[in-house]
């Protein structure tokens, strides 16, 4: 049997769902990809940008607690993850980007 996406570090059965909906349904796929190629697959789906999201997938694939990230590390991490979701937002077809600003600042009731 392969283990399941939540059986990494910080992350749980939410992570399975999501993942799966990704097309990413192991802990080993998840690593073989590596944390930007999973986020982007992720946001490919729809899921919504989290800072905090991205960098507790980070830690857990490098075996660490979701807090120890810190300092210029997660300073480096926010630029990737800034990167990460401008490309997704540029690959969005309009009405759906625009769908995303008012889910983001809560003009939208959530589905």
């Amino acid at each position: 049997m392969t283990d399941p996406v939540s059986s990494i570090r910080n992350l749980g059965p939410a992570s399975d769902k999501a993942f799966a909906k990704a097309g990413v349904h192991t802990a080993d796929a998840l690593r073989a990809l590596g944390p930007d190629e999973a986020y982007r697959r992720l946001l490919a789906t729809g899921a919504r940008p989290h800072f905090i999201g991205y960098y507790v997938l980070v830690m857990g694939l490098q075996g660490r607690p979701w807090n120890d990230c810190k300092g210029d590390e997660k300073k480096a991490l926010r630029v990737k993850f800034d990167a990460l979701k401008a490309e997704a937002m540029a690959s969005t077809p309009p009405k759906d980007r625009i769908e995303a600003i008012l889910d983001e600042i809560g003009i939208r009731e959530r589905s």
